[in-house]
């Protein structure tokens, strides 16, 4: 599934050649040479992974990944850092600044495209292409088809999206501000019951196979989606 991938490195040759591999991955690629730069398209759109130069001018990759980690918008955002500091001291500060990966230079774009994608997988499986299936209820983010016991349940995009995230991060409680933030993009501005007439048609699509009961309201907090069936 297409992500948007911050590309912050200050050589623009490698630059360049991360952003053309990452776009023919069918990636959406921001560009940024130095910290500066990748807060100003931080504010205007949360990417959904950063690649992150150690070696910036300016304020330093470590000191930006710190940031990030330190401020609740940009906390959960999967960071890789690109680096020519090979040492293992190095790849522990690197680590320990709130990095989820670490890749030396050189390197290919095969590994790079392969880092990405095992980093999304285990920090933001909903961007990933991985079929999920729970209590019978298919979907298959490749053919954009959900399924419920081997039925097919045709689905808006919206409620797609939502289905999808809610597969991904099952029996946890989320707030409609957070399925805003995570479904519709943190630069979106909709108010908050546009999650709950898009809960409604999830619900409704849901009902031919029985699956409409795995999303459940937990009153004074949002909704939650379980993986157990109503008995």
């Amino acid at each position: 599934m297409a992500s948007t991938i911050l590309v912050v490195e200050d050589e623009p040759a490698i630059q360049e050649l991360i952003s053309v591999n990452l776009s023919f991955a069918g990636h959406k690629v921001l560009r940024a040479l130095d910290a500066e730069q990748a807060k100003i398209l931080i504010n205007a759109e949360l990417p959904d992974l950063i690649l992150l130069d150690w070696m910036l001018p300016g304020a330093s990759g470590l000191s930006m990944a710190r940031s990030l980690r330190a401020d609740e918008r940009t906390k959960d955002i999967p960071i890789i850092m690109l680096t020519a500091k090979s040492a293992e001291k190095d790849k522990v500060e690197g680590l320990e600044s709130g990095a989820d990966d670490y890749i030396t230079k050189p390197f290919s774009p095969k590994e790079l495209i392969a880092r990405i994608k095992a980093v999304l997988r285990r920090r933001a499986p909903q961007l990933t292409d991985d079929e999920i299936e729970i209590a019978g209820l298919k979907l298959d983010p490749v053919s954009h088809r959900t399924t419920g016991n081997g039925s097919n349940l045709p689905l808006g995009p919206t409620e797609f999206r939502l289905l999808h995230f809610f597969m991904t991060h099952p029996e946890r409680v989320f707030t409609r501000s957070q399925l805003l933030d995570q479904v519709w993009g943190d630069h979106v501005f909709l108010e908050e019951r546009t999650v709950d007439v898009h809960i409604r048609r999830l619900r409704k699509a849901l009902e031919p196979s029985g699956h409409h009961g795995l999303i459940e309201t937990v009153r004074g907090s949002g909704y939650r989606f379980t993986t157990r069936l109503p008995q």
